[in-house]
This record gives structure tokens, C-alpha cells and sequence, in this order.
């Protein structure tokens, strides 16, 4: 079981369960091609916000696998939106889970993806006890990978054209971190 104590803190951002207030700011975020390109789905309009915000405003803890723990992720200096960001709880035998995030664009290439992957990273191994976190991510999303290679993530699995996505045949990439290599890893070390 993981309920966190909000809010979460980094030296620059604030992580914390979303709030009916931020669907305008999140439908800024989903509503942009950019930010959906690499995903499943299109590009939100309002209501498909206002339904996906309904479903992360409810995820704030994780009581059982299967569930996701899903966090608002504002920059503490402006209290503004940038991203959110999900720990998925995958199996309680296996002790596994996933991470991942969007961001809106106009805060890309600063290193809050990786600030904040670092607190999911940290939430799953130190506070749930997963013993494996992995990403996954589209072949072609090289900014996200190498967030996740920062990490000390390993690349597990490169999939060629596994899935069909958009109209056309995807690549995806796996990729993967066990317990005791967070540990060892020297990034563990900074500031949550």
C-alpha cells in the first residue's frame, strides 16, 4: 500500500493529487498534438479532460495492484501546471510496477521529466517495496529514453512494429531498473 505525504517535493517542483481546479491547465497539457504523439490517444478535447481528471483526482494512494497512483506536477516557484506523472502497481506476487509522464512542451529540455521520474522511482521501490519499475515508451521517443537512461533505467527490449498505433505499425521500447540497482545508483543520493 502507498499513500503518500502530499505535497511531494523536489528542489524545484511540487508533486501532489490533482484537483477539480486544474482542468483547464491539464487540458492545456492534453490537448496538444505534441504532447499525444508518442501516446494511445488523440489529443484531448475539454471532456475528455474533464473525464481523465475525474479518474486522476481519484488516484491519490495505491491500496492494491492494478492500481495507479496518478500526480499533478507544478512548478513550485509559479504554482503552474507543467505535467503529470503515474506509478502503475502492476502485481503484488512480482512486486513490479511502471512509471510514466507528460509534460507540456514548453517545459521540455529543463530536467523536470527526470526530477520527477526520479520521485516515482523513489515512491515505488522505497515506499511500495517493488522489486522492478519499468517504462515503456515509443521507439521513436528519444527525449523520453534518454530521461529514463539519467535514471540508470536499462534498456531492456527494443519491439519492432509490436503495436498499431494511430493508423500505423509502432515500435516500443521496454526499459527497466531493479531495486538494489536504484540503491547503487549515485542518483538516489539527490534531493527527493
Amino acid at each position: 500500500m502507498l499513500n503518500p505525504s502530499y505535497p511531494l517535493r523536489t528542489d524545484r517542483l511540487t508533486l501532489r493529487p490533482f484537483t477539480e481546479d486544474d482542468l483547464h491547465p491539464l487540458h492545456a497539457i492534453h490537448r496538444l498534438p505534441e504532447v499525444a504523439r508518442y501516446l494511445y490517444g488523440e489529443p484531448h478535447d475539454l471532456e475528455q479532460t474533464r473525464a481523465s481528471l475525474a479518474k486522476k483526482a481519484t488516484s491519490a494512494a495505491l491500496t492494491d495492484e492494478g492500481q495507479a497512483l496518478s500526480l499533478a506536477v507544478q512548478l513550485t516557484a509559479t504554482g503552474e501546471l507543467i505535467g503529470d506523472a503515474t506509478l502503475f502497481w502492476h502485481s503484488r506476487t512480482h512486486r513490479s510496477g511502471e512509471i510514466g509522464y507528460s509534460f507540456h512542451p514548453g517545459h521540455h529540455g529543463n530536467g523536470y521529466a527526470t526530477e520527477t521520474a526520479r520521485v516515482l522511482l523513489r515512491l515505488g521501490f522505497e515506499e511500495l517495496g517493488l522489486h522492478r519499475i519499468t517504462g515503456r515508451l515509443d521507439g521513436r521517443n528519444h527525449a523520453s529514453a534518454r530521461v529514463l537512461e539519467r535514471l540508470g533505467m536499462r534498456r531492456e527490449a527494443h519491439l519492432v512494429e509490436n503495436e498499431f498505433v494511430k493508423g500505423e505499425w509502432t515500435d516500443e521500447v521496454i526499459y527497466a531498473m531493479l531495486r538494489r540497482e536504484w540503491d547503487a545508483h549515485p542518483l538516489t543520493k539527490e534531493s527527493p
